[in-house]
């Protein structure tokens, strides 16, 4: 077992494992913009602060006050993370045309968050809910279900948090800083563990305030970063048609199953139901999740929402380029030390100059700090309002719950980062899959609740826990030629035969058992629990009169809904 070097060992080791191979200049250009970011991060905390600012509502949501463009810039810092820069671009470079399925799913989430996304925000904004689970419980007089809802989300963000951490640490190797796969531990990590102390401590010091801030210098970079490599790269490169015709011979070579290629340049017609149910999933699953709900309560209007799911295609026109990133590192015959996940950062390294290396690596970075800070703060407050205020402490005040959802944010972010340092990487890419799997489930609870009461409480909890199990039973049961468990999230569809999405799977299977189940319930009287919502609460705007953030009593019946 290695020891844990002193201070001054580490920085003297530090020094000597790195001297060779790291790009100095890229690297300086990389902490300018760290430095600025947290300087950014850490004065957040007295931008738009309200006087009395010890709560949920200002903490965890921002004070409930942001705009059109700062709602667009948090969402799109918020949905649009290092992972997917790395990841989606990775996959093209891995698979080819499969990997694409990232760009028409962003293309279908925006009309469908249309229709639910600002009923969210008026219900929220009336009884003061923090989390979809605040709903979930109000809608349906469950606290059990509300707790399955809040537990799901956590579990799945955990692993999307820790890929954050990969997407840096993606970057920090390409630049050369740590040193190899044999540097003691504690030297290799330090860059990762000092960029999770500054993102830990900024989120705990300025809440949603700091991600929102810092996003407009991550979303421009990116844009900037993804502007010059589109047209710079090609012209290196020896132009698009260069690009599609060395990607197309690669991809048609031997792969890792035997007898089949690597990829496809096109996909192919068996292809086609793995790829369309995985963009619908992945579709339906995005806005399931607790950070992007968190980021769409902070807005202060319902306009603002609306607004925002018109402009924030703009974000798939980007991803759209950025995926043909995949392309070009393999025309570019990009080094990846047999880590796909590398492609895009090393491809930058290669093509630009160094100076402007260190702005698409900084792109990368602050693209995970962002996220990370708005997962850790969204499952913060699952924790602090379905769990520590619905069964520990029912009486929590504002003052407390807004200590308890700091901390338990900084526990968050030492989970993901445990999660990274101790376990291989594939691990983390499992779970973040089944996390898809997972929040997807919690679909007909949310969205179902918005438009219909008709759905039982008891049927629902049931249609939940039927698709998570079917769910993570079946990717179980999935193998890769290089994982026996895990290795990948579709399976041949029950009853059809094709190849498909096993998220989507789950999700039909979970709402018949809700229907068939709601039906019964429904003949044999059992009670159904109290909603305290009316129907104009899912149209309500900020100015409307009789609208309040304060949760009614517990006791109190309302209006059984519509």
């Amino acid at each position: 077992m290695t020891a844990i070097p002193t201070t001054t060992g580490a920085f003297e080791a530090l020094a000597a494992s790195s001297t060779k191979g790291i790009n100095g200049v890229a690297l300086a250009v990389f902490v300018f913009f760290f430095l600025a970011v947290t300087v950014m991060g850490f004065l957040a905390a007295r931008w738009r602060k309200a006087e009395q600012s010890e709560n949920l509502d200002e903490w965890g949501l921002g004070g409930r006050s942001f705009g059109t463009w700062i709602t667009w810039f948090l969402l799109g810092g918020d949905l649009y993370t290092a992972y997917t820069f790395v990841a989606v671009p990775a996959a093209i470079y891995a698979a080819g045309a499969s990997g694409f399925f990232a760009v028409p799913y962003t293309i279908l989430v925006y009309p469908l968050i249309f229709t639910f996304l600002p009923r969210l925000w008026s219900v929220s904004h009336k009884h003061g809910y923090v989390t979809t689970s605040d709903f979930v419980r109000g809608r349906f007089g469950s606290k059990g279900l509300s707790l399955a809802v809040a537990l799901t989300g956590i579990l799945a963000t955990m692993p999307y948090i820790a890929l954050q951490l990969v997407g840096i640490q993606a970057v920090l190797d390409v630049m050369g800083i740590g040193g190899g796969e044999h540097t003691n531990w504690f030297v290799k990590d330090l860059p990762l563990l000092i960029a999770f102390a500054v993102l830990a401590a900024y989120t705990y010091s300025s809440g949603l305030r700091a991600p929102a801030l810092i996003a407009f210098v991550k979303d421009g970079l990116i844009y900037l970063v993804i502007a010059v490599a589109i047209i710079y790269i090609p012209i290196k490169l020896g132009g698009f048609g260069e690009i599609f015709d060395s990607a197309g011979k690669a991809l048609a070579q031997p792969g890792a199953v035997p007898g089949k290629p690597r990829g496809e340049l096109v996909s192919g017609p068996n292809a086609q139901w793995a790829y369309a149910t995985l963009a619908l999933g992945s579709a339906l699953a995005l806005f399931m999740y607790p950070h992007s709900i968190t980021a769409t309560l902070s807005s202060r209007s319902r306009n603002v929402i609306r607004r925002n799911t018109t402009i924030l295609p703009l974000y798939s026109l980007m991803l759209g380029l950025l995926a043909l990133l995949g392309f070009m590192a393999v025309k570019a015959g990009t080094d990846i030390q047999g880590n796909p996940q590398l492609a895009i950062p090393q491809l930058f390294e290669d093509m630009f100059p160094s100076w402007f290396s260190g702005v698409a690596f900084a792109a990368i970075g602050i693209g995970a700090l962002v996220p990370a800070a708005i997962m850790s703060i969204a499952a913060a407050n699952l924790f602090t309002r379905n769990v520590y205020k619905d069964f520990l402490k029912q009486d929590a005040t504002p003052e407390q719950e807004h200590k308890v959802a700091k901390l338990v944010s900084l526990l968050v972010k030492v989970g993901a980062l445990v999660f990274v340092l101790t376990m291989d990487k594939t691990v983390a890419i499992n779970f973040q899959l089944l996390g898809g799997i997972w929040i997807l489930q919690t679909m007909p609870s949310l969205v179902g609740g918005l438009f219909t009461r008709w759905f039982h409480r008891w049927a629902l909890l049931t249609g939940w826990a039927v698709g998570m199990l079917y769910g993570t039973l079946a990717a179980y049961g999935v193998a890769s030629p290089t994982q026996k468990h895990f290795g990948g999230s579709s399976k041949e569809i029950p009853g059809i035969g094709e190849i498909g999405y096993i998220g989507l799977t789950a999700f039909v299977l979970n709402v018949v058992v809700t229907v068939i189940l709601t039906f019964a319930l429904k003949a044999a009287k059992a009670p159904d629990g109290i909603d305290e919502t009316s129907p104009a609460d899912y149209t309500a705007d900020a100015g409307d009169a009789g609208v309040t953030v304060e949760l009614p009593p517990a006791t109190e019946k309302a209006p059984a809904g519509h």
